[in-house]
């Protein structure tokens, strides 16, 4: 009988920078709801300035994993590179030093030599990219990927407060933004969690915790300067 088993490795990458932008969506445009409610703006500015957060951050958050992933994969490409080249010039060498891998994971020499010696005979260089520099195709890097994931979830996670905003009269902005962002990220978190297989509560608990350090922090700016503006 076949066995089979459910992994979720895949879904590394593209669940980290969905997570990452919804997360921040959600927080980001709460809190700066909060904060500039809490100073006394008018309904209209909050509403506003909510909408330039949700922009901005979207662009910001592509902008910011682009660069980041693609540096991670110019990494990759280069050591690819590198290897490739080895390969070429030093077989014996790569042979050896695969086989110093495996030995160095519990095989004993000789099988150790005979596994470097097949697996260098099928995929020279998939076998060093998988075992000697940790690149695998499950989890290298993706820069587009992770820069249209990042900027989608966070428009979506902004979105989220701006629509309680938009419904709320100003005297219960920050109540309703607060109380239902917190729901958002406790929800988000459960989600997440589910997705990788981690710990129902301790994912919605960690994500829900920062929320709220941050909307009330923004919330004592805009209490400090509204007053100060007054």
């Amino acid at each position: 009988m076949r066995h089979s088993e459910f992994h979720r490795s895949h879904r590394i990458g593209w669940l980290r920078a969905a997570v990452l932008g919804a997360n921040d969506g959600i927080v980001s445009t709460a809190s700066l709801v909060i904060g500039v409610a809490s100073a006394g703006a008018t309904h209209e500015t909050i509403l506003i300035t909510g909408v330039a957060g949700l922009v901005s951050g979207a662009m910001s958050m592509a902008a910011g994993e682009y660069v980041s992933v693609s540096s991670q994969a110019d990494t990759e490409a280069a050591d690819i590179s590198r290897e490739t080249e080895e390969l070429a010039t030093q077989p014996e060498h790569e042979l050896e030093e695969l086989t110093g891998i495996y030995i160095g994971r519990g095989l004993t020499p000789e099988l150790a030599h005979q596994v470097a010696t097949q697996l260098t005979a099928h995929d020279a260089l998939g076998a060093h990219a998988r075992d000697e520099l940790g690149i695998i195709d499950t989890m290298n890097a993706k820069p587009v990927q992770a820069a249209l994931a990042s900027a989608a979830t966070f428009a979506f996670g902004a979105a989220l407060p701006l629509l309680v905003t938009f419904a709320a009269s100003a005297t219960n902005t920050i109540p309703y933004v607060a109380i239902t962002s917190l729901v958002f990220l406790a929800a988000l978190g459960g989600l997440a969690a589910n997705a990788g297989g981690a710990n129902l509560w301790k994912g919605t608990s960690r994500v829900a915790f920062w929320g709220v350090l941050a909307m009330i922090a923004t919330a004592g700016v805009g209490h400090l300067f509204g007053v100060v503006a007054g």
